[in-house]
C-alpha cells in the first residue's frame, strides 16, 4: 500500500487535530472540494470523506477550468486536486488558485511520488500530495492535517523529491536565474535560520535537526515556522527546494 505524502509529521504525531474552537465550541466541519476528471474517483473520495462529522464535501469539479467558479461558490478549506485532466490540468489550476488572496489549501492527487509535475505543484504552494492508492484512513488524516495548517512532507519523501530534482536538472551553463533568485531570497536569514533551512534541504526530521544543532524539538518547530513566514513559503518542502535551488545542499 502506498504511503500518504504531504501529511506525515516529522515527529510521528498521527492523531486528528482538536475539533473544538478557541472558545470550546465545536469547530465547523472542514469544507472539501474534489477536483478529478474520473467520476469514480470523485465518488470514492466523497464516500470516504462525506460520512465524517468533522469533514464535509461541499462540491466537485471535473476539470481544472471549473476550479475558480467552484471555489467561489463553495468556499472550500481544502481542495483535492488531480494533476492530469484533459482541458486545464491541476498544475495550472493550483498555480492560479494559490496566487489568489487567502486561497484554500491544495492536496495534489497523483499516481507517482516523484513526478516532475508534483514538484511544480509543490513549488506553486500545494500543501502536499496524495497517491491515489492511499488507504482511506490516511486520506482523512491528510485532509485534517492540511486544514489544521500542519501540512508537511515526510523526510523520506523530501529526500526523494530532492534526488529527483538533482537527477533531472543538468548543471547550468552561465548564470542560473533560479539559483540567483534563491540566494537572494535566503540572504536575510540569520545564521541559525540558515542552518535549519539547510537541514530541511537535507530532508532531516525535527528531531534530527534538534540533535545536530543542540536545540529542543520545540525550538526547531519555532524556527521552521519563522522560516516559512520570512521566506513567504507554505511548507517545509518548499524550503528544501529553495535551499537546493541556491546550491546549499
Amino acid at each position: 500500500m502506498a504511503a500518504v505524502a504531504g501529511v506525515t509529521s516529522p515527529d510521528g504525531a498521527t492523531g486528528p487535530p482538536d475539533a473544538t474552537g478557541p472558545d470550546g465550541a465545536a469547530a465547523p466541519p472542514v469544507r472539501v472540494l474534489i477536483v478529478d476528471d474520473d467520476a469514480l474517483v470523485r465518488a470514492g473520495l466523497s464516500m470516504i470523506l462525506g460520512g465524517l462529522p468533522d469533514l464535509t464535501v461541499v462540491g466537485e469539479a471535473a476539470d481544472g477550468g471549473e476550479v475558480p467558479a467552484a471555489v467561489a461558490a463553495y468556499a472550500p478549506d481544502v481542495v483535492l486536486m488531480d494533476i492530469r485532466m484533459p482541458r486545464v490540468d491541476g498544475l495550472t489550476a493550483t498555480e492560479a488558485l494559490r496566487a489568489q488572496p487567502h486561497p484554500p489549501e491544495v492536496l495534489v492527487l497523483t499516481t507517482f511520488d516523484a513526478d516532475e509535475q508534483v514538484l511544480r505543484a509543490l513549488r506553486a504552494g500545494a500543501a502536499g500530495f496524495l497517491l491515489k492508492d492511499t488507504p482511506p484512513a490516511q486520506i482523512v488524516r491528510a485532509v485534517r492535517r492540511v486544514a489544521a495548517g500542519e501540512a508537511t512532507l515526510s523526510p523520506t519523501v523530501t529526500r526523494t523529491l530532492i534526488a529527483h530534482v538533482t537527477a533531472a536538472a543538468p548543471g547550468p551553463v552561465g548564470p542560473d536565474p533560479r539559483r540567483e533568485r534563491a540566494l537572494r531570497q535566503l540572504t536575510g536569514l540569520s545564521e541559525r535560520e540558515r542552518q535549519v533551512a539547510v537541514a530541511l534541504g537535507r530532508g532531516q526530521t525535527n528531531a534530527e535537526i534538534a540533535g545536530e544543532l543542540f536545540m529542543s524539538v520545540a525550538t526547531v518547530k519555532a524556527y521552521v515556522s519563522r522560516l516559512l513566514t520570512r521566506l513567504d513559503l507554505n511548507n517545509r518542502v518548499q524550503v528544501a527546494l529553495l535551499v537546493h535551488d541556491a546550491g546549499l545542499v
